[in-house]
Parts: C-alpha cells; structure tokens; sequence
C-alpha cells in the first residue's frame, strides 16, 4: 500500500527560492579583496544569482556542464553555488592550494566550460591556460576597474556580465539526483578523485547538517563558516545556514588570520563557526596573547584532523563550547558530530575528556561499521578496532567517471581505522593507508618518499606524519645516504621545491643508518611513527 502523501523533488533551486521567500532579510556579510566587509541580503543574493543564470546563459553554458570556481568565502561564490547548480549545470570547487599539475587534471578531467576566479588567482590560471583543453572563458570575479592585465583570451568582468542580465530567470524544473556540484579530493595516491553531489543528497546533508546535537543553528544565528567553500561545499554551511534563516559571515582570504578573524566575529556578532585545528589555533594564540576576546561566539566545530586537548581547553576558558566532527570528501562530508549526552556529564573528568576528544557518533543518515581484514564486522565494544566503512544517501558510491566497483558490497571504505563504544561513539586510532593529514589537508608521503628517492645522494626515504603543535601533523623525512655520498639536510629539502606543493615540503630531515622494513620488505611505517613518536620539531621550521 502507498500513502496518499505529494512527492516534491528535493533541490537546491526550492532551497533557494523558500529562503528567498522566508529568509530574505537575513544577511550575508563577506571579505573580499575589493570590499573589507560586503553587506547584503539574501533577497538580494538571490536576485544577483538570477542575473548570473542569465549570464551564464549567454555564454553558452548549457545543462550538465560543469562549471569551475577557484575562489574564497564570499558572496560572489555564494551567487555560483546557487546560479550554477540551479541552472542544471554542475558547480565544480576547486582547491587552489594543490600543486599545479593536479590542478590542471582536474580542470580537465571534469571537463569545465568556464572558470570563474578570484583576482589573485590569474597568474596560476595564466600558467595553466595553454593545457586546459576545454575551458572556454575565464570570468575574473571583480568589477571592470579591478580587472587585472593578463594576456588570457576570452576574459571577462564577473560584476560587467551580470550587470546586463535581467533580475528575472526561468529556473528549470530539475530532477532531484541531477548532478549538483563536483569536488575533488587531493589525492592521497595517485590523481586526484572526483565526487560527483547530486540535488537530493545536498538537501538531505543540510536537513542532517542543521539537526540540534550537530550544528544546531537557526533563523536567530550568525554563521561563519571558515572552512574554504572550495573544500566539499564549506561542509555544507552555504545551504544549511540560508535554510534556517541563520544570516552568513564569509571570511574570504582572511580564514587563517587570528586578529582578522576576531575582529570579523565581534563586528558580526558570529554565534557559530566552523573550520580546521590550524584556523583555530591561530585565533586562540591571538585571543591569549592580545587579551580580546569574543563574547558573542558560543561554539565552533573542529573538523579535518583530530583535535588538540590545548584548543578544546583553551576556547573552553574563554567560555565557547567545541565541537569534534568527522567525515570525508566522500560523505558531502559529514558522518560523525560530537556533542556530549546529558548521561556523560555525569562521568568522571578523565571518562568526560576522553568521549570529547573521540569523533563523536553518527548523524541519522549515515550507517558506520568497523570490519576485519576478512571484511568481517566487528562489535562496537570501545575495544575492537576495524577499518570504517560507510553508506548513505549523501555517501557517494563511485567516483566521478569511474565505475562502481564489481565487489561493491554497499558500503563505502573510507581509509580510516576506529573503534566504536555500545552507544556508537567513534574513535579514529590509525589510518589505512600512510597518509600525513596537515592543517585539514592530505598529503601523500608516498610521493614524497618517490620524489626524495629521485636525488642522487639518496639511497632510500620515508616520511610519516608526527605529531606537530600548530598543523596536527608534518611529514618528517626520514633519509639512508647512498655510500660514498654527501648531502646536507638543508639540500634534500630543497631538492621538493618546484616539485611538489610548498606545503607538502617535509619541515625536517633525519639521517639515518637503515630503514626498517616488514617480512615482505615493505617499509614498517608503524616502527617508524613508534620510534619517532615523540619527535622534538626543530625550532626553525618551514611552514
């Protein structure tokens, strides 16, 4: 028997249109390289994001394209989340932190037909532009009298081509699995991967996003989400907050600045915020040394890497309640929140501290289980420790141009090992595979260890991440010189510039005699982290 009950395709173009409707007067507050705080209403977002539907429009851009934004937190990206994916076509964020050459095979393994991008970010376009096979024009997000000289072809003023439009725009109707918007992840071992957002599970990840015992915001919030709009859709705080009526404060390039980021949430009134370990460190060293503070911010959640004991307690002497999230590229991103039950209050100091400083439990939506080698599953006894796989209707199933997999069971395996308490809260203890997650980013020791292993002083290279105050992890690399040959520490870092990205750059270098490895003559990287555990940093670091 089915119910009597009307089936409305789940959008972000009805997000959109109901706040518009509802939440109109609620504002986005932005940083922009042209304006130190942009002020503006959804109703007025919207009507913008309406021109911008029409200039697209008279580009060429036609549904199912996708659409490139190298771009900060601001409104104008905001208008691309919204015209773009509105319009039938996919909105591709992109990480303008990775190395150049990932950047131009994911420009061009999705195909983009256009570019939209900050100011800043020309020259790295300029050097791309001759490789990118199928983007047609580059619209420069700034006003005509901000356009920089470039000798790009086909470039455009982002504020000169929305002026023309018309305020009005006939949204199509969309079925809710279209395809929404694209984002890659960093790649961890090979090229990167893209994970393919539909409509449908953009709504859901919202509706789950914005529950109490997540980020729990509403109409009388004010949201910063501080984590990049170019990284999986700012966790989704682009829809949840205009969803509830919360007004939006985006940072723009300010994220990382700790001065920049108090003065911007005392002049906001921001009640909520979220983003990486390093972002928060930066404003918690500020608050501390200066001696202001934010009186109005009441939480923020911490996501990305694991989180420091010295930030949990040091914003709680300020009076702001933190919050552990975990989740991947893959799941659009979250899987697990934490925010204590009324029964843990009740534990002892230790019990208390050690359930906060965990993952936190699964949001309703997002089914975990821990497995074996054997891929047999584990229980959730606290004490059993398994790799983590996932599913869920905003978990993707396959990459972008790649087929499910023919052993595809269902679940998704994320790369992470945990163990999971009877009431379901998970704890990260290790990581499948031997990458270095800093400051919220990958970065793969394997290339590095193959690039170390291309200098002709080198015998053999390891890197593993350890554990570092500021970045929650760097890769420290680990080198056996060839006999007869001599190098300097200082020289085999030098040897990654221009090679890889300046941020992947191990911060130091350790001569040693042998390496250890397993039965199978594989590097044993988990002796190395034991033996390098407690590793002191030297004093002048790199990053």
């Amino acid at each position: 028997m089915l119910s009597t009950m009307m089936s409305m395709p789940l959008t972000i173009t009805a997000l959109m249109q109901f706040v518009d409707r509802v939440h109109g007067k609620s504002e986005i507050v932005s940083v922009t390289h042209d304006n130190p705080q942009h002020r503006y209403t959804y109703n007025e977002a919207y009507k913008r994001t309406r021109q911008l539907a029409n200039a697209l429009r008279a580009l060429g851009a036609e549904s199912d394209d996708r659409v490139g934004t190298l771009a900060f937190n601001d409104y104008r990206h905001f208008e691309l989340y919204y015209a773009i994916s509105c319009s039938g076509m996919v909105c591709h964020t992109i990480n303008p932190r990775l190395f150049p050459e990932q950047l131009e095979y994911i420009i061009n393994h999705a195909q983009d037909r256009f570019l939209f991008v900050d100011p800043m970010f020309v020259p790295l376009i300029e050097l791309l532009a001759p490789k990118l096979t199928y983007v047609e024009a580059f619209i420069i997000l700034c006003s005509q009298d901000d356009m920089p000289s470039s000798p790009l072809e086909n470039l455009y003023s982002y504020e000169t081509l929305i002026s023309q439009q018309p305020s009005q725009f006939d949204w199509p109707e969309l079925d809710e699995n279209q395809a929404s918007s694209l984002c890659y992840t960093s790649g961890t071992t090979g090229n990167p991967k893209g994970v393919m957002y539909s409509h449908r599970s953009t709504i859901l990840h919202a509706y789950a996003s914005a529950l109490p015992d997540v980020f729990g915001i509403s109409a009388r919030e004010v949201v910063m989400p501080v984590v990049p709009m170019f990284h999986v859709n700012s966790w989704g705080l682009v829809y949840s907050a205009p969803m509830v009526g919360a007004s939006l404060v985006l940072p723009g390039p300010k994220m990382g600045d700790g001065k920049s980021l108090c003065n911007l949430i005392n002049d906001c009134d921001v009640t909520m915020t979220a983003g990486v370990p390093t972002v928060w460190l930066a404003l918690l060293n500020y608050l501390e040394n200066s001696g202001d503070r934010v009186p109005n911010l009441k939480r923020l959640t911490i996501g990305g890497s694991a989180c420091p004991q010295m930030i949990f307690d040091g914003f709680e002497r300020l009076g702001i309640d933190v919050h552990h999230a975990w989740g991947m590229t893959e799941m659009s991103p979250l899987g697990t929140y934490n925010k204590p039950q009324l029964w843990e209050f009740g534990l002892s100091d230790d019990e208390y501290l050690r359930n906060r400083l965990s993952q936190g439990r699964p949001i309703f939506g997002v089914d975990i289980k821990i497995v074996d080698d054997q891929g047999i599953e584990l229980p959730w006894d606290d004490t059993a420790a398994g790799a983590v796989k996932v599913r869920g209707p905003w978990v993707t199933a396959h990459y972008y141009g790649q087929d499910i997999a023919s052993d595809f069971d269902g679940w998704f395996e994320t790369g992470d090992v945990a163990s999971i308490s009877p009431d379901g809260l998970m704890r990260i203890t290790d990581r499948v595979k031997d990458v270095i997650k800093s400051g919220g980013e990958w970065i793969s020791s394997i290339e590095l260890e193959n690039c170390a292993q291309n200098h002709p002083a080198v015998a053999e290279a390891a890197v593993i991440g350890v554990s570092h105050m500021k970045w929650a992890e760097r890769p420290l690399l680990l080198v056996v010189v060839k006999d007869g040959a001599e190098v300097s520490q200082s020289e085999i870092l030098q040897w990654f510039e221009g090679k890889v990205a300046n941020w992947w750059v191990p911060d130091a270098c350790e001569f040693v005699d042998s390496l250890p490895h397993t039965a199978t003559g594989k590097l044993s990287k988990k002796d190395l982290r034991d033996q390098y555990a407690n590793y002191a940093w030297p004093v002048a670091e790199t990053v």
